[in-house]
């Protein structure tokens, strides 16, 4: 592939031996039309070879199994709200083929970076349609991803693949400006492909994102969550005081190899409860951040935010297995500098925290400076803290709020409360654990 700058508006050249994509910026890139070229028969080679060993079929289960999360930080954002329109706006009649496509695009990324994914065409034959620098997708769908996809139910398509659809076949590079009609989000696609030809966004992180979103909206998880929530009702007598639903948050966490995420999901889920008892008054509670967001960049302090007037007035941060946590401390020190209004920073850990004199003072010097309140305590303690504050508020009581906390734990993992805790990765393994638990008490 070949680059030059001109100056020019966008637009598609198409010439009797190649295309030409013009970009805004003057970037153009060309494409030579004719028979595969050897450097695109040895990244296909390779890309086979990765699909054939179980690339995708691996990725899957990783992410199914939880033995693998998604590092949101390396997806842009533009590519993030893409890949979840091209999911909330699939039905049983639409958008199933840019799903497929865009798996395979992100999987071939992936695999071998340098490959475009524009050029969906490849042959050795000097009678078919082909791009020199080209891929047969139609031969990875058929051969490599629809069959995967059918396999785990992620996307209902046909046995012959979704490359059979006759708009994707378009003797055109996909990019802003293919003109074919799309049935489903056809810009969001398109948007993903733009993010990935210009290196902005991770491909493999990008692939695993719109895997953990299928996983969550697939039939399967959908019957567990059901399955989760109709225990949870049944159960919801045994669990009314602060003891027996602080038990059950620590045996979930303990069987699961992610129990730092869901210590922060079960602090927000208590806050949840807390907030929607209407305690807090006029403050609101911040929906749950995705796993590894940067906080910097998001304008975040803690994992778990309480909003008055747009401000953050009070945060606390989930601190899986650390005891001693003076490094936090002064990371939260920068982060106020930005949040003038911000009046309680806390940090909450499962473990027992190690206090020393030196911590002490420093905790005593930031308060003094900052005119902000510093807290660590472990989960129990930030647990009956809440409840207490709660309590004390006459609005509700430990039986109700206790209740109201395993639910909204319950109904978060099962995906129920998406607009207040927006959890992207795979949840099953979770609610499997959870469900599991509860039958056993």
């Amino acid at each position: 592939m070949k680059y030059k700058k001109t100056e020019t508006e966008r637009h598609l050249r198409v010439f009797e031996d190649r295309s030409e994509y013009h970009k805004t910026d003057g970037t153009v890139e060309i494409f030579p039309e004719g028979v595969i070229s050897n450097d695109a028969k040895r990244r296909i080679k390779a890309i086979k070879e990765e699909f054939e060993n179980g690339f995708l079929d691996k990725l899957i289960e990783d992410l199914r199994n939880a033995k693998s999360t998604v590092d949101i930080s390396r997806i842009s954002t533009t590519t993030q709200v893409s890949i979840k329109n091209l999911v909330e706006l699939v039905t049983s009649e639409v958008g199933r083929a840019l799903i497929g496509l865009s798996v395979m695009q992100l999987s071939i990324k992936a695999i071998s970076p340098s490959q475009s994914i524009r050029l969906h065409k490849a042959s050795a034959s000097k009678g078919s349609f082909s791009w020199s620098e080209g891929v047969s997708m139609r031969t990875l769908d058929k051969n490599y991803v629809t069959p995967v996809l059918r396999k785990y139910n992620l996307v209902k398509l046909n046995a012959d693949g979704f490359m059979m659809t006759r708009s994707l076949a378009e003797n055109y590079p996909y990019s802003d400006l293919y003109k074919a009609q799309l049935r489903g989000a056809r810009e969001d696609w398109l948007s993903i492909v733009e993010e990935l030809e210009s290196n902005k966004t991770d491909a493999l992180e990008s692939l695993k994102y719109l895997v953990s979103l299928l996983l969550n909206s697939a039939h399967e998880f959908d019957v567990k969550a059901n399955e989760l929530i109709e225990e949870v009702n049944n159960k919801l007598k045994k669990y009314k005081t602060i003891p027996n639903v602080i038990g059950i948050m620590k045996l979930h966490a303990d069987k699961s190899d992610y129990a730092a995420r869901l210590l922060e999901i079960s602090m927000h889920s208590l806050m949840q409860a807390a907030t929607e008892s209407g305690t807090f008054g006029d403050i609101t509670l911040k929906p749950l951040s995705q796993m590894r967001s940067a906080n910097k960049k998001h304008g975040n302090i803690g994992d778990i935010e309480l909003i008055e007037n747009g401000d953050i007035v009070e945060s606390w941060d989930a601190k899986y297995g650390k005891s001693y946590l003076r490094e936090e401390v002064e990371e939260v020190c920068e982060k106020i500098l930005d949040h003038d209004n911000v009046q309680v920073v806390g940090f909450v850990t499962n473990v027992e925290i190690q206090r020393t004199q030196e911590l002490d003072k420093r905790l005593d010097d930031a308060m003094a400076v900052h005119g902000v309140k510093f807290l660590i305590v472990t989960f129990d303690e930030w647990s009956n803290m809440i409840f207490n504050r709660c309590i004390s508020s006459k609005m509700v009581n430990e039986e109700d709020l206790a209740k109201s906390w395993l639910k909204s734990y319950a109904y978060t993992l099962a995906q129920k409360k998406r607009k207040i805790a927006p959890i992207d990765e795979p949840c099953m393994e979770w609610v499997k654990l959870l469900l599991s638990a509860l039958r056993a008490e």
